[in-house]
């Protein structure tokens, strides 16, 4: 017995270019964060540098040796530097718009509820040292950046509308078109 396998229908599928954007608006709805709280989040973040957050005083560091080549130095020295923050500590320097992004965060340990990073990227300590103090400071911007989107200028909403309209405009004219070459089929069998 023969199986006829008939090809599936593809539809078209609907791309929206503020996927991103409309996922971080859920899941600042979610988090409980309003209007006021992204508006305080963004002057925070304007004004942020690396000397802003006490992370000197709030995170414990620690030296251990590293792996990887180097040699007898690898063998010999406690280069390699751990940073650990707890979160509890962190949060209270830090607006609530961006607790949600930072509870998220890679350099969360999901049990303990404590930051942990760590850098074994130079011979020295010192330069280990601030390489985690810098990836925590990236760390807390990049959660911020994608907790707290910019707002859009005037224009840039205007520049939407417009390829919203011009996106509609090709969809009704490539169901017009498909439309013209189902009937013309139709008329050919009148004959």
């Amino acid at each position: 017995m023969l199986r006829c396998r008939w090809p599936a229908v593809r539809r078209p599928v609907l791309v929206t270019r503020g996927a991103p954007a409309v996922q971080r608006a859920l899941s600042s709805a979610r988090d409980g964060s309003n209007d006021e709280d992204r508006r305080a989040a963004r002057s925070w973040l304007a004004g942020l540098d690396a000397e802003a957050l006490p992370l000197k005083s709030i995170g414990e560091i620690s030296f251990s040796r590293s792996s990887g080549p180097g040699g007898q130095n690898v063998n010999k020295v406690n280069s390699k530097a751990t940073l650990r923050v707890p979160l509890d500590a962190l949060l209270p320097h830090v607006p609530t718009a961006l607790h949600g992004e930072i509870r998220r965060s890679r350099y969360v340990a999901p049990k303990s509820g404590v930051i942990i990073v760590q850098a074994d990227d130079s011979r020295k300590q010192r330069d280990n040292a601030r390489s985690c103090y810098k990836r925590l400071y990236d760390a807390i911007v990049e959660a911020g950046h994608h907790a707290v989107p910019n707002e859009a200028s005037a224009e840039q909403s205007q520049h939407v509308k417009n390829l919203q309209k011009a996106d509609n405009e090709r969809r009704l004219k490539s169901k017009k078109q498909q439309s013209a070459k189902k009937s013309s089929r139709r008329r050919r069998g009148d004959d």
